[in-house]
């Protein structure tokens, strides 16, 4: 169920078939927070700037999306403003270790779904931007920036008609959605925790604890 990479990630595939279904069945989306953020998210819910990383790796990354977005969208839509979570994951997704797995209920109406596998594109240049020795990077940003920002926010559609027209089950979209409201601690709940060794849903990660089991190979 759980396999160990080198570069401290683990590969989950038999949670991911029991518990993603459509969210047409579940009414649900998932995020996905550090286990050092999961008391914090649990009692105060989740808001766009409440993790410590947001101004350090992502402020920068956001503004620069909705500085380029088109006129035509709603002004409420702002990548910087917005909470992000997943319609669902392919059962190869890879999983960072540490991380806690939530379902989240949305208001449909304040939500949009965007590529993100466009906006990835523009992550690194952006941040090795500012470091030396790698000036291609800026210079990326300068030839393709624009023309990546205007793919992302042209594939882009709101919740309501994503759910007519399902982008985020065609091949290469990799649907983000930007929630644009606060979530509250009722409408959160606890799927499963990801380690170095192991994943598992939060009664099973109770039950081991119990056990007292030392499972390691010791020196």
């Amino acid at each position: 169920m759980c396999k160990n990479h080198k570069t401290n990630v683990i590969k989950i595939s038999e949670v991911i078939d029991i518990l993603f279904r459509d969210y047409t069945a579940t009414k649900v989306v998932y995020h996905v927070v550090t286990i050092t953020d999961l008391e914090k998210t649990l009692k105060n819910g989740i808001r766009f700037h409440d993790k410590a990383t947001y101004k350090s790796k992502y402020h920068e990354f956001h503004s620069f999306f909705d500085e380029r977005k088109p006129d035509r969208l709603p002004d409420w839509v702002m990548r910087s403003k917005s909470v992000f979570a997943s319609l669902n994951f392919k059962n190869d997704h890879i999983w960072h270790s540490h991380s806690a797995v939530l379902s989240i209920k949305i208001k449909e109406d304040l939500c949009w779904v965007c590529n993100e596998n466009i906006a990835n594109f523009l992550y690194e240049p952006l941040m090795l931007g500012h470091v030396e020795g790698f000036d291609s990077a800026k210079e990326f940003i300068i030839k393709k920036g624009s023309r990546v920002a205007e793919d992302y926010w042209n594939c882009s559609l709101s919740f309501i008609e994503n759910l007519k027209q399902r982008k985020d089950k065609k091949a290469g979209y990799d649907a983000e959605v930007l929630i644009m409201h606060d979530i509250l601690p009722k409408d959160i709940e606890l799927l499963f925790i990801a380690s170095d060794h192991r994943c598992m849903e939060a009664n099973k990660w109770k039950d081991f604890f119990q056990s007292n089991q030392l499972n390691y190979t010791n020196c």
